[in-house]
């Protein structure tokens, strides 16, 4: 399950999605997660969906890579339906015990679970299609403003993209940790759940050694090339938008207004 995740890894391919400006995906992704919260009818979610489906074909990225990190997230999906279907008040549809299923709380539970399957997926188009260079990039053209009020943009743009850059780094290293483990007489599958939590622990304290060392050997690296911030540094590929980057975001403009209209309007 843990190689199972793909937030923070890049999917290398020739796509429309790929030859896009980062900053119009960064915007897209932002706009897509806001319109997951503005509808709230079936039709909103039925435009959200076929607008995501579009995506993902014009990314060329395959449905079965991104459908499998849906796996790290089963658990809190599950979590927040449980949650929802048996603490929402409303009319009684199932009573078990004295815990009472409401119609109100399958509507939540339903809308909470597509909205996370939907953003994880989004969330992770970004990320498949973005190298994290660009990703950097992007985020400190976007944020550029910020810097009239002291705002250090370009190392929270790097802090962001190391960050990103170190999950799938991270999610490996554990692998091989269990792995070890494993070799060692160690179970992680068999058992109560909280066995299994018991089972993780030991995995914590090399795991973060881990992250330590390859914290200090990055930064030890950026020292040895003199590397002191945002300040007076250029690009050797500086962003530039083209046609296309118009084109996207027009179609972002024009799926806002839609989402809007059918969320919000039409119910």
């Amino acid at each position: 399950m843990i190689r199972d995740i793909t937030l923070g890894q890049y999917y290398q391919t020739d796509s429309v999605l790929h030859r896009l400006d980062c900053r119009v995906k960064l915007v897209g992704t932002l706009a897509f997660i806001i319109s997951l919260f503005v509808v709230n009818n079936v039709w909103g979610y039925l435009l959200a969906a076929l607008f995501l489906a579009l995506c993902i074909r014009l990314s060329n990225v395959p449905f079965k890579f991104m459908v499998k990190g849906m796996k790290s997230i089963v658990f809190l999906m599950l979590f927040a339906v449980v949650f929802n279907l048996f603490l929402t008040p409303g009319t009684p549809a199932v009573t078990i015990w004295k815990l009472k299923i409401t119609w109100e709380g399958i509507e939540m539970a339903s809308k909470m679970a597509v909205r996370l399957v939907m953003l994880i997926i989004g969330s992770s188009l970004m990320t498949l299609t973005t190298t994290p260079n660009h990703l950097t990039d992007g985020l400190e053209s976007l944020l550029n403003p910020l810097k009239k009020f002291k705002v250090p943009v370009h190392e929270v743009s790097m802090m962001m993209s190391i960050a990103l850059r170190f999950i799938p780094i991270l999610l490996e290293e554990t692998d091989k940790i269990m792995k070890a483990q494993i070799a060692r007489g160690a179970d992680f599958e068999n058992g109560s759940l909280i066995q299994r939590a018991k089972a993780m622990v030991p995995l914590l304290v090399p795991l973060f050694i881990a992250a330590f060392r390859r914290a200090n050997d990055l930064a030890m690296a950026m020292e040895a090339r003199c590397y002191r911030g945002g300040e007076g540094r250029t690009k050797m590929k500086p962003l530039v938008y083209r046609k296309q980057d118009y084109m996207g975001y027009g179609v972002l403009v024009a799926y806002l207004v839609a989402a809007v209209l059918i969320g919000r309007v039409l119910l």
